[in-house]
């Protein structure tokens, strides 16, 4: 993992550099997944759907509708999800709490695995009715190429939020170093700085000899009271 300090961010505040941040592999799964995620939903919705001898439109799927509104469902969400986590990616390191941060890696993993399996059941789903699809239900191999290729991204994004699930567990694993964060960014409430207590502080010792101890009648010596 890159960087060093919490979950793979350094200390809150620092500048942000977009040429690194772009050659991160968290990134680049990132864009991956959110163009898959449009050519699935994209291909679906553009020619997923025919009408073979009738006004009513059916999916190019076995003709079962639950296919292509699964791929449909399953795609815009990515594509959202797939945008909501980048601007989180960007935004990260200037998250000051490590409870917050802990917070949006967990979240990060948790949707990234669950995106995961239910990519690898809309695979497994489109390309079992992609399969059972007969060929006279294709007039002129109609949506054909839409088909195969929702069924390859939904392959290839299988790969890609598998591996953002990946690099969510290694951030998690990677833990925080503690002393690059105050009592301020641990539980949000600002520190309290005591008040400094230097040497100038009053002593208490006492003067040898206290002044104005003498008696004031009594003149001193070789000193004539004038007389008028």
């Amino acid at each position: 993992m890159e960087g060093t300090g919490s979950f793979g961010a350094g200390r809150a505040g620092g500048a942000f550099d977009p040429i690194a941040f772009v050659k991160q592999p968290q990134t680049i799964l990132r864009i991956l997944s959110w163009i898959f995620s449009i050519v699935v939903f994209g291909s679906i919705v553009n020619e997923g759907y025919i009408n073979s001898g009738s006004e009513r439109l059916h999916c190019i799927f076995n003709k079962n509708n639950d296919a292509c509104n699964y791929g449909i469902t399953i795609g815009v969400i990515a594509f959202f999800a797939s945008i909501f986590f980048f601007v989180l990616d960007i935004y990260f390191p200037q998250i000051s709490s490590v409870k917050d941060r802990k917070k949006a890696v967990l979240l990060e993993m948790g949707f990234s695995g669950f995106w995961t399996f239910l990519w690898f059941v809309g695979f497994c789903f489109l390309a079992n009715q992609w399969q059972r699809t007969s060929p006279r239900e294709l007039p002129l191999n109609q949506g054909a190429d839409a088909a195969r290729a929702a069924v390859a991204f939904s392959f290839f994004s299988i790969i890609t939020w598998a591996g953002l699930t990946v690099r969510a567990v290694q951030k998690y694993l990677l833990g925080t170093d503690m002393s690059l964060f105050t009592t301020d960014h641990l539980d949000g409430n600002p520190t309290i700085q005591p008040y400094p207590t230097g040497s100038g502080m009053e002593t208490t010792d006492t003067y040898q000899s206290p002044p104005f101890t003498e008696n004031l009648q009594t003149s001193p010596k070789g000193y004539q009271v004038p007389t008028y």
